[in-house]
């Protein structure tokens, strides 16, 4: 058995060569080009953009997904810490891009490849009072430098799986970077036994800070004028954040259905894949990008090739399909039309998402294995009005129930 200080030598080893490859890996992929072209100018940015007489709370979002998770979690810090400036790193370019601008945020970085080396320059520029990881997206030397620099450390919206490196027999140099953290607040109780298996008691299960976050979407102005003038009074099915694979499930279903109208919002809204899915469909369809000066109420399609748009979509829908889960690319979010009281739909391969098969044990989701099973559920939900509303209030019901992450993590704080 390898001793722990060779696995992570043997870590740090891939990680350096991971640099390296990457320099030129991004002439075969235009994802890698984006991820390594993002990080070429990083620390000198860094320079530029922290001022050495402010005190930082540095957030880590993987991606665009985890950012959300923050937002409640930022205003909160916004609202306590005002005399603060918030610092947010990404590691995917997909959150990076999207997200460059926000009015809780002072900064954003990508999050430097983890090296030691990158781990101690990093912070030694910002220089956080706080970091707070959103989820699961441990870096063990980022976290071993944290814990020997005493930065008070949070892990939110934590999720643990049994499958994970922590819980291995050769994991032992992993767990100890968990150390880092002065307090887990986590999910479920489930991840909060398998912390405990590994000695760490020092957690509070919150649930997701992502019911805050669509919790807060009533509040605002869900108003879309083009969206008013497109769905009149008629039924609407939202298609949010759908793959290839979802329009395998659905298109066929939109084709054959005579009621009411339907909304589309691709993940991807590349020219080419919005022309394939035009093709597909039967009914009239307009885009987003060619509406003006046409009577948008004449047709049956509205496909978003834009982005911004989709939260405030589902509080027009009756009906929503959540893209991502009929292929393994992985669920987007179920929250943000549950909060709006409709029913869902999703592909089958929900296993990894909680909230997902808690939804559907209690009947406000469907998850679907082909398109014969859409059809069907689409046209019941369409003809049966009162089992479409309940099945909404059930939905809605989940999201209120659920709510609270952000003031158990305020409470811990304003205590410490």
């Amino acid at each position: 058995m390898l001793k722990r200080k060779s696995l992570h030598s043997i870590y740090n080893f891939l990680i350096y060569s991971a640099q390296n490859l990457l320099k030129t890996a991004g002439i075969f992929s235009p994802k890698l080009a984006e991820f390594t072209k993002g990080r070429k100018q990083l620390f000198q940015d860094l320079k530029e953009k922290v001022q050495a007489e402010e005190k930082y709370i540095w957030i880590h979002a993987a991606s665009l997904g985890e950012f959300e998770m923050a937002v409640p979690v930022m205003k909160m810090l916004r609202k306590n810490y005002p005399q603060k400036k918030i610092l947010i790193s990404f590691f995917s370019p997909s959150g990076f891009k999207n997200k460059k601008k926000h009015p809780l945020v002072d900064i954003f970085t990508y999050l430097p490849l983890d090296t030691p080396a990158n781990a101690r320059k990093f912070l030694d520029i910002v220089q956080p009072e706080m970091a707070i990881f959103i989820k699961y997206d441990f870096w063990p030397n980022f976290l071993k430098e944290l814990k020997q620099r005493k930065i008070r450390s949070f892990l939110v919206s934590g999720v643990f799986r049994k499958d994970q490196l922590f819980f291995k027999s050769y994991g032992k140099w992993m767990r100890n970077s968990l150390e880092a953290f002065e307090h887990f607040f986590v999910q479920d109780k489930e991840s909060q036994r398998l912390l405990a298996e590994l000695g760490f008691t020092n957690s509070t299960v919150a649930g997701d800070t992502r019911f805050d976050r669509v919790a807060a979407q009533l509040e605002s102005d869900n108003h879309i004028d083009f969206l008013e003038d497109f769905c009149g009074s008629e039924t609407i099915i939202v298609f949010g954040s759908t793959w290839p694979e979802d329009e395998e499930l659905f298109v066929e279903a939109i084709n054959k259905t005579k009621k009411g109208k339907f909304i589309i919002a691709p993940h991807e809204i590349k020219a080419e894949k919005i022309e394939d899915l035009v093709k597909k469909l039967t009914l009239p369809s307009v885009l987003f990008s060619e509406k003006e000066a046409k009577d948008l109420s004449e047709y049956r399609v509205f496909i978003l090739d834009t982005i911004g748009y989709l939260g405030r979509a589902y509080s027009y829908a009756n009906i929503a399909y959540v893209g991502g889960a009929a292929g393994k690319t992985g669920l987007h979010n179920i929250l943000e039309p549950a909060t709006f009281g409709v029913p869902i739909i999703t592909g089958k391969n929900i296993s990894k998402f909680p909230e997902a098969r808690k939804l559907q044990k209690l009947a406000g989701l469907f998850s679907v294995e082909n398109k014969d099973e859409l059809t069907e559920i689409l046209q019941k939900l369409l003809k049966n009005e009162n089992f479409r509303e309940k099945t909404g209030m059930i939905s809605e019901h989940f999201v209120n129930s659920n709510t609270g992450a952000t003031r158990l993590l305020e409470s811990y704080l304003s205590k410490a």
